[in-house]
Order: C-alpha cells, then sequence, then structure tokens
C-alpha cells in the first residue's frame, strides 16, 4: 500500500488523503480498518451516522466488516444507516443499494428497524421519494431548515465516467444548493435516480470514495490530477468542508496517476 496526503485546492479546510492497495481485497479491508477507527473515535455520540453506497466495491467492504476481527470491533447498535443515493426501484429488486446492502451487511450483524433510513422508493414519484427521504433525514438527525446535516461517515464509489453518489455528468442536481436529497434524471441511462445532494456530502466529517478496477483509471487520473471541469466529473465536487476526504484505490485504478 502506498499513501499521500495533502489540502485540496479548492477548499483549504479539506484535508485529503489518498491511499492505493494492491487489489480489491486489500482495499476492503484497509477500508475496513479505517471505518473501526473512525467508529472507535465517536462512540462518546448516541448516533454514528453512516451513509452507504451501492456497487461492487462496497460489497466488498461489507463482506470485510462483517467479518473478523473488524466484527467484534464495532459498536453496531450506535451505527444509523442512510444511503447517499439510490436506484429508483422496489426495495427488493435486485439493483436496489439497499437490497445490496441488506444483503451483505445488514442482515448478518444486529440492527434495529429505527436504525435504516432506506429510500422509500415505493412510496411515488421520484420527487415525492426525494421529499420523504429528506424529512426522514431531518427528522431524525434534528436538522433545521436552512442546515445540512453532519454525517459521520458517507461512502462513496465512483463511477468509470466521474460520477459519484447518483451525481451524473451533465444533470441537474450538479446546481442544486438547497436541498438535502432530489430526484436526478440521468437520461445517459434512461433512469431516475434519488440522491444526496452536493452540499451534504460536502458537509460531512469524513466522505470515503471506494474505487477498484482498472475501467476508473482514467476517471480517476482525471478527478485527482486533471483540469477542473466539474459538469464532466463530478467526483471533483466533492471537497468536504472541515472535514476528511478518504481516497481508498487498488492499483489497476490508480495505474494512471502520475502523483502517487
Amino acid at each position: 500500500m502506498s499513501s499521500a496526503d495533502n489540502s485540496d485546492g479548492n477548499n483549504g479546510t479539506t484535508r485529503t488523503q489518498l491511499r492505493v492497495f494492491e487489489n480489491l481485497d486489500a482495499l476492503a479491508h484497509g477500508a475496513a480498518d479505517l471505518f473501526v477507527r473512525l467508529q472507535g473515535a465517536d462512540r462518546p455520540h448516541e448516533h454514528f451516522n453512516v451513509a452507504l453506497s451501492g456497487g461492487s466495491t462496497p460489497r466488498a467492504f461489507h463482506s470485510a466488516l462483517v467479518g473478523p476481527p473488524y466484527r467484534e470491533q464495532i459498536a453496531w447498535e450506535s451505527i444509523q444507516y442512510f444511503w447517499g443515493d439510490e436506484r429508483f426501484v422496489p426495495p427488493d429488486d435486485p439493483q436496489s443499494n439497499y437490497r445490496m446492502a441488506f444483503e451483505t451487511l445488514l442482515s448478518q450483524v444486529s440492527v434495529t428497524s429505527d436504525q435504516v433510513h432506506r429510500v422509500p422508493t415505493e412510496r411515488g414519484d421520484p420527487a415525492i421519494v426525494a421529499d420523504l427521504y429528506e424529512a426522514d433525514i431531518r427528522r431524525d438527525m434534528n436538522v433545521l431548515p436552512g442546515q445540512f446535516p453532519r454525517f459521520d461517515v458517507i461512502l462513496l464509489g465512483m463511477g468509470p465516467d466521474g460520477h459519484c453518489a447518483s451525481l451524473f455528468p451533465h444533470t441537474d442536481a450538479l446546481a442544486v444548493r438547497d436541498r438535502l436529497v432530489t430526484a436526478n434524471h440521468v437520461p445517459q441511462l434512461h433512469t431516475d435516480r434519488i440522491t444526496f445532494t452536493v452540499p451534504v456530502i460536502n458537509n460531512a466529517a469524513h466522505v470515503v470514495f471506494l474505487v477498484a478496477g482498472a475501467d476508473k483509471a482514467d476517471a480517476l487520473a482525471a478527478v485527482l490530477e486533471g483540469a477542473r471541469d466539474t459538469e464532466t466529473y463530478p467526483s471533483q465536487l466533492i471537497a468536504p468542508e472541515n472535514g476528511t476526504l478518504h481516497w481508498l484505490v487498488d492499483r489497476a485504478a490508480a495505474a494512471k496517476l502520475e502523483h502517487i
């Protein structure tokens, strides 16, 4: 594993850490190590608020987290589970981020129903669902109008196109600054998604990108070392204020980085 530590050029209050792992398995265990450390540091708090992500890399992270030695080191009862984005499908659909998390994480540990805050995709059209999910977050985290929640950890993947959460290139959600959650039409996928907005992600204490695979190499190099073009590479928008931005990537994804 190699690592680098620097501050973000666009936001002096963002601490950025890049760690490169040899393969997906090593990355998953590195992510589990980090999660245990972050949760342990915040155990005095009543709740540890985490936003999960979909995708194959988070799946590997979940598998590591519920196994030894991490499972016994986590105060599972303190975790409140949210999702940074969701596909507009029923919760039992194979494409559902919630379903993936349930199968690989939530069903493997002790979790009560009041700890789980999934996106209620069965409740109406995307705009209504976004409103309901935002209301749930505000209620559970005591977020007043005009304020943004401070998640302890937001986990993100990154697509080969440079998107994160469901903030896709050249879509309307990239410009939303007055909401916690928004419905985002994604023309390139012919679908709708529900997603956290940029200011919600950037208000987190820790944002953790998990990026694996050679198909991510071009986008990762563009996001971290290329010219700033947030419409084309939305992941460049992520720079948590007074927080830490963690990039945990495997060797294949990091293949085109020059400064590691």
